[in-house]
C-alpha cells in the first residue's frame, strides 16, 4: 500500500476497462484513458479534447413541446498515445509470448502513468520496457511520453512505431443508457503535414463543425545508429524507428504530442497554435516537462493535502480522488468539467449539476481558479440559457439539466428540463466562490448578472398562494425517482439562497444591476419570495416531506425487491418509482448539508432517520451527503461506512461502470466527507465554522484548504483540533459554536466536546452501505 500512488502489480486483461479509467491522465483541456502504450489489447481506446463534440439526433416516439431536437456526445479524437515495438519481427503483446512481469504505477506527486515490464516474444528474444506517460498542467495543449527499450539476453532489431490514428474503431457501448453514444468516423480530414521527425494532421467534426489539429514530435538517443521513416495519410500518420541493440543497451524515445481545437478559428490558426505548443515542449525537454509537472503539483499539495492515520487505504483513496478532481478541472480555462472528466464517455460527455455541487465546493477551497474558470463557462453560455428559458415560458435564464456547449441535451424531460434546481445549484457555486475568495471582480462582472437571471427565473415559475407563501411546482428535485412535485424541500431552500444572494449582489453594484435593467420593485419582489419560501413540514411525522404530499404515497416494497432489480430504474417503470416513497440519491438529506442553517439538530436528526430507512443510492452521488450529515448527527461508524463506500466506488468498480468513465462528484465526495463530514466545515452564507470529530480507529484528520487568500491548516484528534495559518491576517472562525481566531505561528487549539449517542437509523433492507473492506482483485491492500 501505497499512500502517493496507484500501483497495478500484475496485468489482468480482463479489467482494463476499469483500469483504464483509474489511470487516465488529464489536465483539464486534454484526456487519455489508460490504455497500453501500443493500443491493444484494449477494452475503450479514449483520446478527449474538452467540449469538443459531435452533434446527434434525438429519437423521440411522440414529439412534445420543448423537447430538444439534438443532442451533444464528447468523441474520441486523433490517438497519440499509440507506439508499437516489434522485436526480431515479432509484435509486442502482452496476449502472446511470456509475461515475466507488468506493473503500472500512477503517481499522485509525479503526475504521470509509469509502466515496467519484461517480455519474451514467442521466438524467445527477451527485452524489459519502461514508459513515462504525462498530460501536462503547466503546457496545457501537451502530451509527453517517455519509451525505453532494452534487450535483456541477445542482442535484438528494435522497431518503434509511433502513431497518429483519428476515427479509430470502437466497441459497441452495450445497453446501458448512461453510456456514450456510439458514432463512427465523426472526425472528416482537412489537412496532413508529414516531416522527417512527425506528423500533424488536422481534422472536422462533421455536423459540429468543430476543428482540431493534432501532432506528434520526437526525441530519441543515437542518430547515428538509427533509421526512420515517416508515413502520412488523411487519417493517421506514423513515424517509424530501426535500430539494433546489445543486451543492457538501452534506446530511449520522447515522443510529444500536441492538441488543440477551435469552433471559429480558420484551419492555419489552429495548425499554428498546435505546432507552437509542440515547439515550446521541445524546447522544455523531457526533463524540463517532469520538472514543471512536479512543482505544479507540489503547489497543489502543499495546500490541498489531506492526512488521515488509522486507515491506510482510505488515506490512499484520498489522494486518489484529489488527483483525479484536480485533473477534470485544471486547466478546463472556461469549459465545462464532465460528470466523467476526461477519463471515458460515460454520460456521453455531459456535465450536470454535479459540477457545481459537488466539485465546485472542492475546487474552492482547494483550487479556486479551477473554479473560477468552471463558473466562467457558466456564464459564457448564459444566452443560451436565456433561450432556453424564453422557451419554456421563463424568464430569466434556465441552465440546461445536461450539456456540452449550454444547449439542453436531455430527451428525459420529467427528470431533466423540469429539475429547474440547477440554476439555484450554479447560484450557490457562485456565492459560495465570492465568498471563500473575496472575488470581488468575479462577482460584479460574472456572478452578479448570473444571480440576476437565475432570480429572474424563481420568480416566473414560482407564484405566491391565497396563503401568501411562495411557492414553486411542478419540479424534479435531486432525487430523480421523485418528478414533477410540488415544493420539493432542497429546490425551495437553494431558490430562497438564491434569490437572496442576487438581491444583495445587486443591491451591492447598483450601477452594474442596471445595465441588466434591475429596478427596486425587483429586488423587493426577491426579497418578498425568499422571506415568504414555501417549506412543507409533515407535523403527524414531525419531518419535513421531501416534497408536498411526498409521506403520503406508499411505501416501496423493499422487502420484494430483489438484489438483482437495482439500480430500479433499470427494472421497473418510472410510473412506479414517481409515486412511491423510494428515494434514488440524497434529496432531502443534501438540503441537510447545502441549507443546514435552515433546520434545528433535532429536525437534522429526525429527517435524517426517516430518509434513510428510504435511501437505495441507485446514484454514486448519494453516500457523500449521507456520511457527511451522519457524523454531523452522531453517527460516526455509520458515517465511517458511507465514506468507505465513496473511497471506493472507483477503486472497486462498486457500481459496475468504472469502465466507461470515473464518477467525478462521488471523487469530489471523498473530500466533503472528510472535511465537511468528520471536520465539521460548514461555510453558509460565508461563514467558516468547524465541528469536528473523529470515528474510532483514527487517530489523526489534518486538511489544508485556502480561505480569503489564506492557507488555513486544520489538525484534529480525538481530544482536540488546532487550526493555524500559514500566512495573512489573522481569521475568525467557528469550532463548535465558539468563536476561535487562526493566526500565522502557533495553533490555536480547542478540545472537542463528547458526541451524543443518536437514535439508531436503518437503510430499506438489502441497501446497507458498505461494510469491511472488499479489495479490487489488483488492488494493494
Amino acid at each position: 500500500m501505497d499512500s502517493w500512488r496507484l500501483v497495478e502489480p500484475t496485468l489482468d486483461i480482463d479489467l482494463l476497462a476499469q483500469t483504464e479509467s483509474l489511470f487516465a491522465l488529464s489536465n483539464g483541456h486534454i484526456g487519455l484513458r489508460g490504455n497500453l502504450d501500443e493500443g491493444e489489447p484494449h477494452s475503450l481506446p479514449g483520446t478527449y479534447l474538452n467540449s469538443l463534440y459531435e452533434l446527434r439526433p434525438l429519437p423521440y416516439a411522440e414529439a412534445g413541446y420543448g423537447y430538444p431536437e439534438s443532442g451533444q456526445s464528447v468523441i474520441n479524437v486523433t490517438n497519440g498515445k499509440l507506439i508499437r515495438l516489434l522485436v526480431d519481427d515479432e509484435p509486442f503483446d502482452v496476449r502472446y509470448g511470456e509475461l515475466h512481469r507488468h506493473e503500472r504505477t500512477l503517481d499522485f506527486r509525479d503526475g504521470v502513468l509509469r509502466r515496467d515490464l519484461e517480455w519474451t516474444s514467442p521466438a524467445g528474444q527477451r527485452v524489459r520496457v519502461c514508459s513515462t506517460r504525462m498530460v501536462s498542467f503547466v503546457q496545457r495543449s501537451i502530451v509527453a511520453i517517455q519509451y525505453e527499450v532494452t534487450p535483456v539476453d541477445a542482442p535484438a532489431r528494435i522497431v518503434l512505431q509511433s502513431e497518429l490514428v483519428a476515427n479509430e474503431q470502437l466497441p459497441p457501448p452495450g445497453n446501458d443508457p448512461r453510456l456514450a453514444a456510439l458514432m463512427e468516423a465523426p472526425l472528416e480530414p482537412e489537412e496532413t503535414y508529414p516531416n522527417h521527425t512527425g506528423v500533424l494532421l488536422v481534422h472536422r467534426t462533421r455536423h459540429s463543425a468543430l476543428r482540431m489539429a493534432s501532432m506528434m514530435e520526437h526525441i530519441w538517443d543515437g542518430d547515428d545508429d538509427v533509421l526512420v521513416t515517416t508515413d502520412a495519410h488523411p487519417d493517421a500518420g506514423s513515424v517509424t524507428l530501426s535500430t539494433t541493440l546489445e543486451p543492457g543497451q538501452r534506446f530511449r524515445l520522447v515522443k510529444l504530442i500536441g492538441y488543440g481545437w477551435s469552433s471559429q478559428r480558420s484551419r492555419p490558426a489552429v495548425r499554428s497554435q498546435v505546432m507552437a505548443a509542440v515547439t515550446a515542449a521541445k524546447h522544455s525537454g523531457w526533463d524540463g516537462l517532469l520538472a514543471e509537472q512536479r512543482r505544479y503539483l507540489d503547489e497543489f499539495w502543499a495546500r490541498a493535502d489531506v492526512r488521515l492515520d488509522g486507515d491506510e487505504r482510505m488515506q490512499q483513496a484520498i489522494r486518489f480522488s484529489l488527483f483525479h478532481v484536480l485533473q477534470a478541472g485544471a486547466r478546463a480555462e472556461q469549459r465545462a468539467i464532465p460528470a466523467k472528466g476526461l477519463t471515458g464517455s460515460g454520460y456521453d460527455g455531459h456535465t450536470f449539476w454535479d459540477t457545481e455541487t459537488f466539485l465546485l465546493p472542492v475546487l474552492t477551497y482547494t483550487a479556486p481558479q479551477a473554479a473560477k474558470d468552471s463558473l466562467r463557462w457558466r456564464h459564457s453560455t448564459l444566452d443560451l440559457a436565456r433561450e432556453r428559458a424564453t422557451q419554456l415560458g421563463h424568464t430569466g435564464a434556465t441552465f440546461p439539466w445536461r450539456t456540452i456547449r449550454g444547449q439542453e441535451c436531455s430527451g428525459y424531460w420529467p427528470a431533466g428540463t423540469a429539475a429547474y434546481h440547477i440554476n439555484a445549484d450554479v447560484s450557490d457555486a457562485v456565492l459560495r466562490y465570492v465568498n471563500a475568495t473575496e472575488d470581488l471582480d468575479f462577482e460584479r462582472d460574472y456572478g452578479l448578472e448570473i444571480l440576476v437571471e437565475t432570480a429572474r427565473m424563481w420568480i416566473s415559475l414560482g407564484h405566491f398562494d391565497a396563503a401568501g407563501r411562495f411557492r414553486i411546482d411542478g419540479v424534479t428535485g435531486p432525487d430523480e425517482y421523485s418528478a414533477l412535485a410540488d415544493n420539493n424541500v432542497y429546490t425551495n431552500l437553494m431558490a430562497q439562497r438564491n434569490l437572496r444572494g442576487a438581491a444583495r449582489v445587486a443591491k451591492a453594484y447598483p450601477d452594474k444591476a442596471g445595465e441588466f435593467s434591475v429596478t427596486g420593485a425587483e429586488l423587493d419582489q426577491w426579497s418578498r419570495a425568499a422571506e415568504s419560501m414555501y417549506v412543507p413540514f409533515d407535523e403527524r411525522l414531525g419531518v419535513h416531506p421531501q416534497a408536498t404530499g411526498f409521506t403520503d404515497h406508499e411505501r416501496w416494497d423493499f422487502d420484494n425487491t430483489p438484489k438483482e432489480k437495482y439500480p430500479l430504474l433499470l427494472n421497473y417503470p418510472y410510473g412506479d418509482i414517481y409515486r412511491s416513497q423510494v428515494i434514488k440519491q440524497a434529496d432531502l438529506v443534501l438540503a441537510l448539508h447545502l441549507r443546514g442553517d435552515y433546520f434545528t439538530p433535532e429536525q437534522k436528526a429526525r429527517n435524517f432517520a426517516y430518509y434513510e430507512a428510504l435511501t437505495v443510492r441507485d446514484s454514486s452521488l448519494s453516500a457523500c451527503t449521507q456520511a457527511v450529515i451522519a457524523a454531523e448527527i452522531g453517527h460516526m461508524r455509520l458515517a465511517q461506512d458511507y465514506l468507505r463506500e465513496v473511497a471506493l466506488t472507483d477503486l472497486d468498480d462498486l457500481h459496475h461502470n468504472t469502465g466507461s468513465g470515473l464518477h467525478m462528484a462521488n471523487l469530489a465526495g471523498v473530500w466533503l466527507g472528510l472535511v465537511a463530514g468528520f471536520g465539521g466545515m460548514r461555510d453558509h452564507d460565508g461563514a467558516l465554522t468547524f465541528a469536528p470529530r473523529l470515528p474510532a480507529g483514527w487517530t489523526r484528520l489534518k486538511f489544508g484548504m485556502t480561505f480569503r487568500g489564506r492557507q488555513l491548516r486544520v489538525d484534529i484528534s480525538p481530544s482536540e483540533a488546532s487550526y493555524k495559518l500559514q500566512d495573512g491576517e489573522p481569521l475568525t472562525l467557528r469550532h463548535h459554536g465558539q468563536k476561535v481566531t487562526a493566526r500565522v505561528g502557533k495553533a490555536v487549539r480547542h478540545p472537542i466536546p463528547p458526541v451524543l449517542t443518536p437514535a439508531p437509523v436503518h437503510q430499506p433492507p438489502g441497501r446497507p452501505p458498505l461494510t469491511g473492506n472488499p479489495v479490487f482483485p489488483w488492488s494493494n491492500a
